[in-house]
């Protein structure tokens, strides 16, 4: 039997999906709005008694944390790693300085330039956080502020995949960035849909996958204008402003939700030509790249997961 919850949470429409004949199984899945609060309520920069603002709140101390931001902190720094330093969680300056200082649902459209208009500088590198693992502390520089953003999402997806998949296939989508486990009972593949930035509401195609994840990032959804100029909110950390690309939206699939979260932004602040370069390069990703353009194109390996019926 297939059960589904839908649920709000990090500011994005949640979904978790579980096929299961487990007696248990819809007792679980209810749960899954209570994990989501739980990191929610520590992960999220937009709750002001969060664990992430209160690490904020005390930079140049170590701070010990809980094993959950931990985990989400190493998830970032192999992000940063995996991304060869484009994808970096000590966003968070750079982010208000580009005028998202508020969740996107309370954001204002039109925006004034900020005081240090001009003045923007390359985000820090994680590597400049101290680590204590033995005593799970994290010491931020003033100057590496964190936003977890996408990388909580991908990483929830991910765990919530793995707690449910015990009671049988599962797939779980945190605002887009989907993880799934197993293909369904009658060896059927889940559907997974890829939105059309340019039509909202329609799709560009259909995928069908088995296990692993995928992610989509855009300039479409999550932007606003500052002083006349749209800025979005994937910023390209070489000069700390939002990314200058020729895509509107990067779809990638990857052994994981987080890893295929990471790719996508990194596709999209490269562009279509070195991120599909790159992609390719990396033989478990796979892409399908949106051009401002609305030229639609796809790494070599993306064919095969194309749905047909």
């Amino acid at each position: 039997m297939m059960y589904r919850i839908d649920f709000k949470a990090m500011g994005c429409r949640m979904l978790a999906m579980l096929e299961s004949s487990r007696p248990e199984a819809p007792e679980m899945l209810a749960q899954v709005p209570n994990w989501f609060e739980e990191w929610e309520q520590s992960l999220s920069r937009f709750r002001l008694d969060s664990e992430l603002n209160h690490l904020n709140a005390s930079a140049g101390w170590p701070v010990q944390v809980s094993q959950t931001l931990w985990d989400v902190f190493r998830t970032a720094l192999e992000a940063e790693v995996d991304s060869q330093g484009l994808v970096r969680a000590s966003v968070l300056q750079a982010l208000l300085q580009a005028g998202y200082d508020h969740s996107f649902e309370k954001l204002p459209s039109q925006q004034p330039l900020p005081c240090l208009a001009g003045i923007w500088n390359m985000v820090p590198s994680l590597y400049e956080v101290q680590l204590d693992e033995e005593r799970r502390t994290i010491c931020l520089p003033a100057d590496a502020l964190l936003d977890f953003g996408g990388v909580a999402k991908g990483w929830a997806a991910s765990q919530a995949a793995q707690r449910l998949a015990v009671l049988g296939p599962t797939l779980v989508s945190a605002g887009g960035d989907i993880a799934i486990s197993g293909a369904l009972s009658d060896g059927s593949l889940w559907p997974v849909t890829v939105d059309d930035p340019f039509h909202p509401g329609e799709s560009i195609t259909t995928l069908r996958l088995n296990t692993g994840g995928v992610a989509t990032s855009g300039t479409d959804y999550h932007r606003w204008k500052q002083g006349g100029r749209w800025n979005h909110h994937i910023i390209d950390p070489r000069d700390g402003h939002p990314a200058r690309t020729d895509l509107v939206a990067a779809t990638i699939i990857a052994p994981s939700a987080a890893q295929a979260e990471m790719a996508a932004k990194t596709t999209l602040i490269l562009g279509s030509q070195d991120g599909m370069r790159w992609v390719e390069a990396r033989p478990d990703f796979s892409a399908l790249l949106v051009l401002e353009t609305g030229e639609i194109i796809n790494s070599i390996n993306f064919e095969p997961f194309f749905w047909r019926s």
